[in-house]
This record gives structure tokens, sequence and C-alpha cells, in this order.
């Protein structure tokens, strides 16, 4: 079994492990409603990571995230995110309109914390399912793209564990392109020497690293 192959089914089996957590979770917790405060804690790791790698929680520590990748990847027809997704205009209206009915609700509910819970519920529900409609339609990492949490990592985070490439020793071969989960292809970042990727939504997976055949990736 080559490298990549080893590292990327090790990977795999940590979302599949993973992903079932978040099923139980989102069904139950129409049930109990207390179990919709394990979103803002899960909002709250996010962010306490990133301060040391980055988005490296959407990699498989994000529930979702694993959801998306180990259960929705085989129907989804993986084609290019739309780069509307990407763009941060777009992404910060997201963010602003999510927060905005984040705060509302909290207000109307407070301090009722079963009424809470249950608005975080309904709140992972209606997201999931969209996130869940653009993977069929685009791919399984759609809704990562916009994700407010992974758009206020983006932010807070853009020198943080960064992924480099060595120039001679690329040869533009695109396997890092290939397997990147978020589509980031390193190799358009090269220039002379040990270039930096600078593009703050890397999962910090290094599936490119291990796909890479000249060893030209790393962190």
């Amino acid at each position: 079994m080559s490298d990549y192959k080893a590292f990327e089914k090790k990977r795999s089996v940590k979302q599949f492990l993973v992903a079932p957590l978040f099923i139980v979770i989102l069904a139950a917790g129409w049930f109990y409603p207390w179990l919709g405060f394990f979103i803002p804690l899960c909002m709250f790791l996010g962010i306490g990571i990133a301060f040391f790698r980055g988005r490296k929680w959407c990699d498989w520590f994000c529930p979702r995230g694993s959801f998306y990748d180990s259960l929705i990847k085989p129907v989804s027809p993986q084609k290019k995110i739309p780069s509307l997704f990407k763009d941060m205009r777009f992404r910060l209206a997201v963010l602003v309109v999510l927060m905005l009915a984040m705060t509302v609700n909290l207000m109307v509910r407070w301090p009722y914390a079963e009424k809470i819970g249950a608005f975080f519920v309904l709140l992972l529900t209606v997201t999931t399912a969209l996130g869940v409609v653009l993977a069929v339609i685009f791919h399984q990492r759609s809704w990562c793209s916009f994700c407010p949490i992974g758009t206020v990592i983006n932010l807070m985070s853009k020198t943080t564990f960064p992924l480099k490439i060595d120039s001679q020793l690329c040869i533009e071969c695109k396997a890092c392109g290939s397997v990147c989960p978020i589509q980031i292809a390193p190799y358009k970042f090269k220039k002379d020497g040990i270039e930096i990727i600078q593009d703050s939504d890397c999962l910090k997976c290094n599936l490119c690293i291990a796909a890479c055949p000249k060893k030209a990736l790393a962190r």
C-alpha cells in the first residue's frame, strides 16, 4: 500500500468513527434539546484549535465535516465548488445573517436553556440539510466553503501552521490539488524557492503532502 493510500485510509477511519456521533446528536437533539449545546461547544473548540492549527478542526474533528466526507461523498458528483461560495463578501454576509438570527433567537428564548438548545438543534438541522443539497449538486464540502465558523477561523489564522511548496521539486503533476477536500491547488502557488501557500481555508489534512510523488510539500 502506498504512503498516500495508508494516510488516506487512516483519515477515513477517523471520519467514519466521528460521523455517527453527528448523526446521533442531530437525531436525538429533537427529543433531548439539551444536546443542542453541542453546537456552540464545537464552535468554541474550532476557534480554540485555530490559534495553533488554523482550520484543522474542519478536517475530521468537526463531526459534520466527517459526516460529509465519509457518508455524503459517495453520492456527490465531485464538481468544482462555485467560486461564489469562497468569495469573502458572500461568506461574511452568511456569517452576519446567521449571527443575527442566533442573537435574536437567544434573546427571545432567554433564560430557558431547553428552548435555546432546541434552537441550536433546528439551526444545525437546517444548515446540514442545505449542505447535503449542495453536496449532491456540487461537492460534499460546499457548505464548508462558507461555513460561518470556517470563515471566522480563516480570518483569524492567516499564517497559522502554513503549507509550503518547493518549486525546485514540484513537477506540477496536480496530484495535490486532486486530493484536496476543499479544492485548493497548491501547485498554483509555486514561484521561486520555497513558497508559503496563501490560502487560509486549508484544512491541514496533509493529504496533499502524502500524495505528492516528489515530496515538494511540507509544513
